[in-house]
């Protein structure tokens, strides 16, 4: 079983097809699944799926936590998308890795993010921290 950080394949293809619309308090309604080091995760997935997620603690619940998206723009000559950090609380968690998806068109896959690590949370907070909405760094970029 294995975590690899990726930009989904079929993420790409449906962007082209104007599938998914990141647009701030009026797009599609994205999520983020947290996975164990059981998890088989990367650019070939497709959708959500339930298998191998962490259970459900403190205020994490299947299906993880809904993103609040940052309306798309760019820099330079790449475009790009972030989200707010997402926390879980009162939580007891052990993730190595985690799935971003949209749940507003049928669960289809974003982004894996590998930890690199299996990280965790006791009775306590558990925030995914996105990296700052820049050219280099934004959780999505296309250049």
């Amino acid at each position: 079983m294995a975590i690899t950080q990726a930009m989904c394949t079929s993420f790409k293809v449906e962007l082209l097809q104007g599938i998914h619309d990141f647009t701030a308090s009026t797009g599609d309604v994205f999520k983020l699944a947290l996975y164990t080091s059981s998890a088989t995760l990367g650019a070939s997935t497709t959708v959500y799926s339930s298998s191998d997620e962490v259970p459900n603690s403190g205020t994490y619940s299947a299906g993880g936590g809904t993103l609040t998206n940052i309306t798309p723009t760019s820099s330079g000559t790449t475009a790009l998308t972030d989200f707010d950090d997402v926390s879980f609380t009162s939580a007891t968690i052990t993730a190595r890795g985690a799935l971003i998806y949209n749940s507003s068109e049928s669960n289809k896959a974003v982004a894996v993010l590998d930890f690199g690590s299996d990280k965790s949370s006791t009775a306590g907070t558990f925030t995914i921290q996105f990296p700052a909405a820049t050219a280099s760094d934004a959780i999505i970029r296309i250049s």
